[in-house]
């Protein structure tokens, strides 16, 4: 696979911003809510070194790019939170699971509304701007959708256990060891036994790809990109 330095350049930066802001943000909305186990550890940061996971953030999502897989997905070290510690526990844990995905909607219409001070930008440096504005848009719109599915410890898995009755929240919520296993499974496993079997099992994928299809479009809508 050819990857050029300047491909790097303006896939890199913007996967960092949106991953540092993302964790950023759950940690901080956690400190405001009464808990400061992120806050203590440093975690509430703008400093990339601190949220990046070598396995998932960098290992992960190269693999399944030269697999070719249909979906790419990876993950940044999960900010340490103490339910117990915040104010309402089951409610604050759905503000401290959205303050991520909602982060990154900020980043992906910031990036959008950027895209009209591009003549102001130097004519050398316009295209190498441009393509990490759009990438900025891509990937913060990715990640807010990917996080959101409802699986543990997805984002979205802790903003169902925190809105659903005890009775489905509970069993929810026992799935978050081995919740990494079932998007693998959901996202990769599936897909290739169906290609095995002559079947489109990519299910997933295509509603994930589906959702970010109508975002990007409600984003440019909103930003007046269209």
């Amino acid at each position: 696979m050819n990857i050029s330095l300047y491909s790097i350049s303006v896939w890199v930066l913007p996967l960092v911003i949106a991953i540092t802001f993302h964790e950023a943000a759950h940690g901080f909305v956690a400190h405001r809510l009464g808990d400061n186990t992120a806050w203590q550890l440093g975690r509430v940061t703008f400093n990339p070194l601190k949220h990046i996971d070598p396995f998932g953030t960098l290992l992960l999502p190269a693999v399944l790019l030269m697999a070719h897989s249909p979906f790419l997905f990876g993950y940044a070290k999960p900010v340490p939170v103490n339910f117990r510690n915040l104010k309402h526990p089951k409610l604050d844990m759905v503000w401290v699971a959205l303050a991520g995905p909602v982060t990154n909607i900020i980043l992906a219409t910031a990036a959008a509304l950027a895209f009209h001070a591009l003549p102001l930008v130097p004519a050398n440096a316009a295209q190498w701007t441009a393509d990490n504005l759009k990438n900025a848009f891509l990937i913060n719109i990715v990640l807010a959708i990917f996080n959101m599915m409802p699986i543990p410890p997805l984002d979205g898995g802790r903003v169902a256990v925190g809105l659903l009755p005890r009775p489905l929240a509970i069993p929810l919520a026992r799935l978050e060891p081995y919740g990494m296993l079932i998007l693998i499974g959901l996202l990769i496993l599936l897909p290739m036994l169906g290609a095995r079997l002559g079947l489109n099992l990519d299910v997933i994928s295509m509603i994930l790809r589906a959702l970010t299809g109508y975002v990007i479009q409600a984003l440019l809508l909103v930003t007046g990109n269209t």
